[in-house]
Parts: structure tokens; sequence; C-alpha cells
């Protein structure tokens, strides 16, 4: 019996892996012409998010949220590091980091664009007490993760979203 050639192999899985629907994550398109974005200048969220808008192309940054379409304004941000389990000797073997993070959209007046919302991330996190300084390091990557996920969902959520402008008075 013949072996089939690896350029066989290689357009079968291409076309396979087109036919399911691959396809690869590019700029996101937001609904909105301009948007301000309501976070101060040392933000990581905020200058990731001016980041991602300006890569997208479509949507202008708004200098003051009045020259805008709509304002992003973040709401309480609540970071958590929860203890999941205890050894036998009653030192902690597993932590949660829990990021949650709120939301809203709005218009210049000040109305909702979209209903205020919030986000959830969690992480889970081995400890291990003769490891402390890997450890440490490990979960500051993973409050980077999070952050850099956050981000992403935001823009997935801006570009899902179908804003409602209100109608303008007679």
């Amino acid at each position: 019996m013949r072996a089939v050639p690896k350029s066989i192999w290689l357009a079968l899985s291409c076309v396979l892996l087109a036919a399911c629907g691959f396809q690869l994550r590019g700029a996101y398109s937001l609904p909105y012409e301009s948007i301000y974005l309501a976070y101060p200048d040392y933000s990581v969220i905020g200058v990731s998010l001016k980041r991602a808008i300006r890569a997208s192309g479509t949507t202008r940054l708004a200098l003051t949220a009045s020259d805008a379409q709509a304002t992003l304004l973040p709401g309480a941000e609540y970071r958590d590091r929860v203890i999941l389990s205890v050894s036998g000797t009653g030192r902690i073997s597993e932590l949660r980091l829990r990021y949650l993070y709120n939301y809203r959209v709005t218009d210049d007046k000040g109305r909702d664009l979209v209903q205020p919302a919030s986000l959830e991330l969690v992480r889970d996190l081995t400890y291990d007490d003769s490891n402390v300084l890997a450890k440490q390091q490990e979960e500051a990557l993973l409050w980077r993760d999070m952050e850099n996920d956050l981000v992403e969902q935001l823009m997935r959520r801006l570009a899902a979203s179908r804003p409602v402008f209100p109608a303008a008075p007679e």
C-alpha cells in the first residue's frame, strides 16, 4: 500500500479547517464613530483599550466626552485572593485570583447606550511556601494576563453591542 504524500495531508487539513468556520481573530469594528475613554492616564486598562481601539481603525478616540458619540465609563474594580485549600499543617496550597470589573457606555448627555455590565475573571494558582518568590512572580503574571483578557473581552462586548441612540428632541 502506498503512503499518502504530505502535501495531500496538508491540503486536506486546510480544507477541513476552512470548512469548520475557523477564522483568525482580526481587529474589532466598534459601532461608534467616536468614543471617549474616561480613564486616568496611568490606567493600564485605559492604555490597552486605547491601543486596541486605534488598531481597529474604524472608531476615533475623542479627547472629551462632549466630543464623542459614546463614553466608556469604568465602574468599581475588585481584585480578590481567595484561599481554596489548606494543607494538613495549615499552610495555603491553592489560591483563587478573582477580578471583577464594572463598566457602562453612555452618550454625551449621560444616558446609557448599553446597559451597565460587569466582567468577572478567575484564575487558580497552586501555592508552595518553598518557592515564595516564584509564586509571587506567577501571581503577578496571572494578574497581567487577566488585565489583557479583560481588554479583549471589553473590545468583544463593545463590538457586539447594539447601542440604542436616543432620539434628538424636536
